[in-house]
């Protein structure tokens, strides 16, 4: 009998992607060089991190919109980035106040204006549902973004101000927080965290982020912030749980729609969503965290 010739599989050959899914060479790439503008920003030009996060805010945005709209939803993508943006620039010199009252504003901006999209003779269709995502919209990326750009004005009126301290504090947690889970859960994921959400997400991964983060947050709230040991298990923790709640809501959402990644705009990563997602709410309750530091004083 003829030996049957077997064809080369594609899936054969070698790949340089990873357990997760992604082409680690380009991740880890655009990883590097997203970190290096970040540090640009942070240590040699703070003054450019409000810049950096509303310029990626506004990418977020953009995304998720254009996505929201493919899938027939009626939302105003350029009324939210403008919204969007007003908020996190109004944070800059009122801080949580002005963030509130732009956000505000944009609600009532968004109610009315979907309200009498085709004129008052004319009834609305989908309103309510159009209307919630564009404020879910709103509160999932500029609100909570808005916080990542004012933790570098939690000591704006200090004698010697240590906004660049708190940014990297933050941006390290997020970090350790980051490659604590992937590590983990590539080498030892086993059970799925949830698994109608987010299949890849495993418990171990979820420790891993705890490790890495409560280690990471320790060291810097007592070597960099000069702060009680002990606030840095409590702002890890609360880091890692917020971030991971977020990939969460960042899978069920790109369930929701049908899709694997926002964009295509960080080859390796997807979107720009698919990296902020975790990020956004950690940084609210990273400044609240760090805002109660300052307050309370250096040890």
């Amino acid at each position: 009998m003829k030996e049957r010739t077997r064809h080369p599989d594609p899936s054969d050959a070698p790949s340089s992607r990873s357990k997760a899914g992604r082409d680690l060479k380009s991740a880890i790439g655009v990883g590097v060089g997203l970190g290096a503008l970040t540090l640009l920003c942070m240590l040699v030009f703070p003054i450019l991190w409000y810049p950096l996060v509303a310029f990626f805010l506004g990418l977020g945005m953009w995304e998720v919109c254009t996505r929201l709209r493919d899938k027939g939803f009626v939302i105003p993508r350029a009324l939210i980035i403008v919204i969007g943006e007003a908020m996190i620039w109004a944070s800059w010199p009122f801080g949580a106040k002005g963030l509130v009252a732009a956000y505000v504003l944009g609600v009532l901006a968004l109610m009315y204006g979907r309200l009498f999209r085709h004129g008052t003779h004319s009834a609305p269709h989908n309103y309510v549902r159009d209307t919630a995502v564009g404020l879910f919209v709103l509160t999932w990326i500029p609100m909570f973004g808005a916080f990542a750009a004012m933790i570098s004005r939690i000591d704006a009126d200090g004698a010697t101000p240590r906004g660049s301290l708190y940014i990297v504090t933050f941006m390290l947690c997020v970090v350790a927080s980051d490659v604590g889970g992937y590590v983990a859960g590539v080498l030892f994921g086993k059970h799925p965290m949830a698994p109608a959400v987010s299949p890849k997400k495993s418990w171990e991964g979820f420790v891993g982020s705890l490790v890495g983060g409560i280690v990471v947050g320790t060291l810097c709230v007592t070597l960099l912030l000069h702060h009680l040991w002990w606030m840095g298990p409590i702002l890890g923790v609360l880091l890692v749980v917020c971030a991971t709640l977020g990939d969460l809501v960042e899978s069920q959402f790109k369930r929701e729609l049908g899709i694997k990644d926002m964009s295509n705009l960080l080859p390796g990563h997807g979107g720009v969503m698919d990296r902020l997602d975790g990020m956004l709410p950690a940084a609210m309750v990273t400044w609240l965290i760090l805002t109660i530091i300052h307050s309370t004083g250096a040890v």
